[in-house]
């Protein structure tokens, strides 16, 4: 069954839920969902998986960024009109180092995402083709870190994202066929606008104003026996970019790279770099020149089911019967 599941590409533990640098508005990280068959319905059991990313940007002095996710993911035994519901939860954590000029102390902080909840509803469509649908919500106003942080950093809040709840809502579309993984993912994310960070430094902060966005994650890649490789491409979209929203002058990104993955039995591991090739990002260099600031970002994923339900056994085939005479 662990074979046939990784074989299959049959990733939807996609819902992990993360937030992103501040550089980009959108709660769900851009490239969280590449190198997964987001589309198909995984068989009937309990699966885990964790992804890590680490990020730097061009500008000098600016933090590095980066990012766990770890998802737990039941998919059901039900199958309302042919598509499996699967239920995930993930807790995930952001973390920012700081890269300050000699003389400036540096400050590492971790902040702690509103824990996600979600379902996903995934079709066989036959022809080795799926989709599936996806929805869910970050509950950064439940369990969020709901405060400030900027001393040291660029900006207060660090992460405005986390002034309101998250409403994700996906579709995907996959190919897993002859060892292939062909897929799409579209990701919205949805907030309460304007958002507020509660007690008095939320008062001070005053409404935030959010972007709703929309991500794109896109993977082909091919199995030749135990390995995977393949090319990935991501990107955002944020809707409001006004001077008062938390993503202002920042339209989106859109980065590309490349994956390898191996199967090691128990899990499977993979590792993808991707660099952007558009950015709405900029900061000032030391002439007081605009450019634009692009991003590198590392991903390290393990996959692992932790169980999985007994395929039905076949009906026996009745012995013939044999007279003498």
């Amino acid at each position: 069954m662990m074979k046939k599941w990784l074989a299959a590409g049959a990733f939807a533990l996609t819902a992990a839920a993360t937030a992103t640098p501040a550089l980009a508005q959108t709660t769900t990280v851009p490239g969280e969902q590449v190198g997964l068959a987001t589309g198909a319905p995984l068989p009937e059991g309990i699966y885990a998986l964790n992804t890590f990313t680490y990020r730097r940007t061009d500008a000098p002095f600016s933090p590095d960024t980066a990012v766990n996710i770890p998802v737990l993911v039941w998919s059901t035994p039900l199958v309302p009109l042919g598509g499996r519901i699967e239920l995930l939860v993930a807790p995930p954590t952001v973390f920012a180092f700081t890269r300050n000029r000699a003389g400036v102390a540096n400050r590492d902080i971790s902040i702690n995402v509103g824990t996600f909840v979600g379902g996903i509803w995934a079709f066989d469509l036959g022809g080795n083709f799926g989709a599936s649908l996806l929805g869910g919500a970050y509950l950064n106003d439940l369990n969020g870190d709901r405060g400030s942080l900027g001393i040291g950093l660029a900006g207060t809040p660090v992460l405005p994202q986390l002034s309101s709840n998250t409403y994700r809502f996906g579709v995907a579309g996959s190919y897993t066929g002859d060892g292939w993984n062909i897929t799409a993912n579209l990701t919205a994310n949805i907030y309460d606008s304007p958002g507020r960070f509660p007690g008095l430094v939320g008062a001070a902060i005053g409404p935030i104003n959010l972007s709703d966005s929309l991500n794109i994650d896109l993977t082909a890649t091919k199995k030749f026996g135990k390995f995977e490789f393949g090319a990935v491409g991501y990107g955002t979209f944020n809707f409001d970019i006004g001077p008062l929203s938390a993503a202002a002058g920042n339209r989106g990104r859109f980065a590309l790279g490349g994956l390898i993955g191996y199967d090691f039995g128990p899990f499977t591991a993979q590792l993808y770099v991707a660099r952007d090739v558009a950015t709405g990002a900029r900061y000032t260099d030391a002439l007081g020149r605009s450019r634009e600031n692009y991003s590198t970002d590392g991903w390290f994923r393990i996959i692992a089911p932790l169980y999985t339900a007994a395929a039905p056994a076949a009906a026996a085939v009745p012995a013939p019967l044999m007279r003498k005479y």
